[in-house]
């Protein structure tokens, strides 16, 4: 018998082959649940050639139709994106119809029945959307949740590589079906080094960090019913981080730290040109040249509309108004207030904010007066070259969570949307004394080893193959491999040493954060500049025994990263998700998280200065009384959560580097991270360098 997760698999390839005529027939169990799957997902831009479509009996469906029919009613708003163009979760349109095709995909008790409602649709509806739903769907449903999603590279290839490389590759492997030459994606993939901004291209383009983005939407969705614990904070949170990690590599090449846009009336100095298509007919995403204006939006293809620059302004400056009074409005004109320290551990005031400034309508306290402005920033950039649609032109790469990291202009957009939710931080507290230590608890030594080299970690070259013959048809059954070169580096080890002076055991969380030593011009950073420099590297739970405690922690084992993208090939080996700990294990969100070939920055070949701060807390304080439901993958609990159950810390996300230093500590003045660390013993900081040695890095 075949497994659920093979079934999966076959709804995952080729989402955009037809039936080849006549109608479809539905699973009768002479066909392996594996088969059933895949062959919804393979070869997705073969359209159908004709016949008609059954959809299957009970729960109110029984329709025959021909494929030029009126969908039935049960797909609602599903059919109203055309097959062909990019699907948005930044367009409030194509939200509306992914509600309604995951609606109908939710009806499905088993893969059996859910491979029934995909075959029946799949000619009807939008590619992409196809994709979003039903892996929207199979994260979801509890039935389906033993069965992993293939990666996002192998699905839709085209978000990852030029059509003009996926071409070449086609005809030469119809020309020689004996060649085993994958397609290289070199570093000057969109553009050459000339341009600065271009040297940050490897990070930006990573097929890992987008994919990420991609999933990450998919699990935090906007407007989908769907109530995920403290949301808002966890859209702030992952957002700054992302934008901490993508500092950190402009630094370890000399460039300054990304700078915010201005507003939504200056010209926007980065073009982007992906050098990608939507899908293999060769319709390219939008081009945006340097210096383009931003202009209202005019154009009714994507059920957009009009959206007016003035109303994100407006929005803009509604919300600030919120942070600086202290309060927010309801729809009933209710002051609700704005504080990360509500009582009896109510919903954060950065909680709030986040679903206001996403925006979710159904999450929002009052959409119709704090407006959608993340969203509507987003679609404003993704047609900028041509806002009223008078060339015609598709999207641009920034509108699509899948290929939006590629674009400069994102961490721009991002660092606006991070500075407002600071300006919120920074009217917060200093924490005290007692929020900040843990007596009894004494951090002795902290360190970094990594192939038995202590405080000075490695990064260079790695490469990692895909499979695009599963997303695109080449006419062929040779496969067609994609070789991507990326960044990485060698495992290492968190080794530390604590006291424990209590009398008996204790609970800690044990928090560890990264940060470069220096800014841009070389001097050491203050509290306040070094602040939004630190990258939660790690965050565990850990028991010490009285006296002295000596842990061990890998880093394969971080609250951030995923495991390794997983392909087509390997999931029809039958590959387990084994690796990380049974904490991460129970903790598990399939395929949400930072990739764990990034974990690390650049780094510079003649060695990076990097602080490793460690800090312990209270788990009794921090713990979150809740029933975790286990899952067979591990995840990214810090950028993910856990889904179906809260945040498992009850401390503010990025504690304790998410507020302003307190000004002074038992009479000391506190204006670094390290004199802050020096005034209580469950923190400690040590110096560690980072080498980047290019190809030299020894293969993990």
């Amino acid at each position: 018998m075949a497994t659920e997760q093979s079934q999966v698999l076959e709804l995952f390839e080729k989402p955009f082959r037809g039936p080849s005529g006549g109608s479809i027939s539905f699973p009768t169990g002479m066909a392996t649940e594996q088969s059933q799957v895949l062959e919804l997902f393979e070869k997705p831009f073969r359209g159908p050639s004709g016949g008609s479509i059954s959809f299957p009996t009970g729960e109110g469906i029984g329709t025959r139709i021909g494929t030029g029919a009126r969908p039935p009613p049960e797909l609602g708003y599903a059919t109203s994106l055309q097959r062909g163009r990019v699907f948005s979760v930044f367009i409030r349109a194509h939200r509306r119809a992914a509600r309604s095709l995951c609606e109908y995909f939710m009806r499905a008790r088993n893969i059996g029945e859910l491979t029934s409602l995909a075959n029946a649709c799949r000619n009807l509806v939008n590619e992409q959307l196809f994709i979003y739903c039903l892996s929207f769907v199979i994260i979801r449903k509890p039935e389906l949740r033993r069965v992993r999603i293939p990666t996002v590279v192998e699905t839709f290839p085209s978000k990852f590589a030029s059509q003009e490389m996926l071409q070449q590759a086609g005809n030469e492997i119809n020309r020689n079906p004996a060649r085993t030459e994958p397609i290289v994606i070199n570093q000057e993939f969109s553009g050459t080094l000339i341009k600065p901004e271009h040297r940050l291209s490897y990070w930006r383009e990573d097929y890992g960090i987008n994919s990420h983005h991609w999933h990450w939407h998919l699990v935090f969705p906007v407007e989908m019913d769907i109530r995920r614990d403290r949301k808002g904070e966890i859209f702030y949170y992952m957002h700054q981080q992302m934008l901490a990690r993508y500092d950190m590599e402009r630094l370890s090449h000399s460039l300054n730290r990304v700078l915010p846009l201005t507003g939504f009336r200056e010209p926007i100095v980065d073009g982007y040109f992906s050098k990608l298509t939507v899908n293999n007919s060769g319709r390219a995403w939008g081009t945006r040249q340097d210096n383009t204006t931003l202009k209202d939006i005019r154009r009714d293809d994507f059920g957009l509309g009009f959206i007016s620059i003035s109303d994100l302004e407006l929005y803009y400056s509604r919300l600030l108004d919120a942070v600086h009074q202290g309060f927010i409005q309801d729809r009933q004109g209710n002051r609700i207030p704005l504080t990360d320290d509500p009582p009896n551990r109510g919903k954060r005031g950065i909680d709030i904010l986040g679903d206001a400034f996403e925006a979710d309508a159904e999450l929002s306290v009052n959409y119709p007066f704090y407006g959608d402005l993340h969203n509507f920033a987003h679609v404003l950039i993704s047609f900028s070259h041509d806002p009223d649609f008078a060339h015609r032109e598709e999207v641009g790469a920034i509108g699509d969570p899948a290929t939006s990291m590629r674009d400069p202009t994102f961490y721009r957009l991002h660092k606006f949307v991070d500075e407002f939710f600071q300006e919120y931080k920074l009217q917060q507290r200093p924490y005290n004394n007692e929020e900040l230590g843990l007596p009894g608890v004494r951090v002795v030594r902290i360190g970094v080893l990594q192939d038995g080299v202590p405080n000075n970690l490695r990064t260079g070259w790695n490469q990692r193959e895909f499979e695009a013959g599963r997303g695109l048809d080449f006419g062929g059954s040779a496969p067609i491999r994609l070789r991507f070169t990326h960044l990485d580096h060698r495992p290492f080890d968190y080794h530390l040493q604590i006291m424990n002076t209590l009398p008996a055991e204790k609970d800690v969380t044990v928090r560890i954060f990264l940060a470069p030593t220096l800014d841009e011009r070389g001097n050491r950073m203050s509290f306040m500049d070094q602040r939004l420099l630190w990258t939660e590297m790690d965050k565990f739970v850990t028991k010490l025994t009285p006296g002295e405690n000596k842990l061990v922690r890998s880093s394969r084992d971080s609250s951030i990263t995923a495991p390794p993208e997983i392909t087509f090939r390997e999931l029809e080996a039958g590959r387990e998700i084994t690796s990380g700990t049974q904490a991460g294990v129970e903790f598990g969100q399939c395929g949400c998280g930072w990739p764990r070939h990034m974990l690390l920055p650049r780094g510079m070949p003649q060695g990076m200065d990097f602080q490793l701060f460690v800090m312990l807390t209270d788990h009794a304080v921090d713990k979150v009384e809740q029933v975790i439901r286990g899952r067979p993958c591990t995840n990214a609990v810090s950028y993910c959560g856990i889904l179906d159950s809260k945040f498992p810390d009850a401390r503010p996300m990025g504690f304790p580097f998410d507020r302003r230093n307190p000004a002074m500590i038992n009479g000391n003045v506190i204006q670094t991270a390290g004199e802050l660390a020096a005034q209580f013993d469950n923190m400690v900081m040590e110096d560690i360098k980072i080498t980047f040695v290019g190809n030299q890095l020894q293969r993990a």
